[in-house]
C-alpha cells in the first residue's frame, strides 16, 4: 500500500519556526513572544502563531501566563538534570531493541550524520544529533518511545548550542558516537546499552557544568 504525502499545515510550519527560533537562542531565554510581530515576520496571521504557543508550551519550551503572554522557559540546571536522567531510562532500552534490528543501510546513515555533525554550527548541531539517535533507533519500531525521547532531545537541544561551541566536547561527541556506530555494526547489544549509557551521563554532565556557569552569569 502506497503511503499518502501529508502536507505541512500552515501552524506545522509556524510551529517548527518558532521552535528553532528558540533552540538556536535568536529568542533568548525570558523573552516574551509578540504574537503580533511574529505574524507579521512568518507572514502569516495570529491564528496559527496562538496554535503553535500553545505547541510549544506542551513541549516545554515556553511558559504561558494567562492574560500576560508566553515567554520562552528560562534555562535551568535542574531542567536538565531531570531531562537526562529520562533519557537515561529510556535510550539504552530502546536501543537495545533496535541493535537485532538495524540494517548495513541504517548504520551507514548515521555514520554519514556524524561526519555532518563535524561539519556543522552549534545551531545546525542539536539537529543532526537527534538525526543520527533517531536513525539508531528507529528499528526497534517503539513509536510511542520515539516521540518522547524527540521531545526530550528538543529540550536538550537549546543547551547544546553551549556546549558544542567547545573543540574538544565536539570531538569527543564524535568518537562516541562511532563507538556506537561500531556496536551496531557488531550487532553486540550489551556494548552498545554501556556505551550510551556512558554517552548520556557524559553528556549531561557536561551540559549542566556549562548551564550552570551561564544561569550564574545571568544571575
Amino acid at each position: 500500500m502506497s503511503r499518502k504525502i501529508v502536507r505541512p499545515t500552515a501552524v506545522d510550519l509556524v510551529t517548527d519556526e518558532v521552535r528553532q527560533m528558540i533552540l538556536s537562542g535568536r529568542i533568548a531565554p525570558g523573552e516574551v513572544l509578540r504574537q503580533e510581530a511574529l505574524a507579521e515576520e512568518l507572514g502569516v496571521s495570529r491564528v496559527p502563531v496562538r496554535e503553535a504557543i500553545t505547541r510549544l508550551h506542551a513541549e516545554g519550551l515556553l511558559n504561558v501566563v494567562p492574560h500576560k503572554g508566553a515567554y520562552v522557559h528560562d534555562l535551568s540546571v535542574d531542567e536538565v538534570r531531570e531531562t537526562f536522567n529520562i533519557r537515561l531510562r529510556l535510550e539504552p532500552w530502546i536501543f537495545s531493541e533496535a541493535i537485532p534490528r538495524i540494517t548495513d543501510a541504517e548504520i551507514n546513515k548515521a555514520e554519514k550524520l556524524v561526519k555532518e555533525m563535524d561539519k556543522a554550527s552549534g545551531g545546525e548541531w542539536g539537529h543532526l544529533n537527534w538525526r543520527f539517535h533517531e536513525t539508531l533507533y528507529l528499528p526497534a519500531h517503539c513509536e510511542i518511545t520515539l516521540q518522547m525521547l524527540r521531545v526530550l532531545h528538543d529540550r536538550c537541544d537549546r543547551y547544546f548550542r553551549f556546549q558544542v561551541v567547545k573543540v574538544p566536547i565536539r570531538e569527543q561527541s564524535h568518537e562516541e558516537h562511532m563507538q556506537l556506530v561500531e556496536a551496531c555494526r557488531k550487532r553486540d547489544v550489551k556494548l552498545g546499552t554501556k556505551l550510551l549509557e556512558n554517552h548520556v551521563k557524559v553528556a549531561s554532565q557536561q551540559i549542566v557544568t556549562i548551564v550552570e556557569a551561564v544561569v550564574k552569569k545571568q544571575a
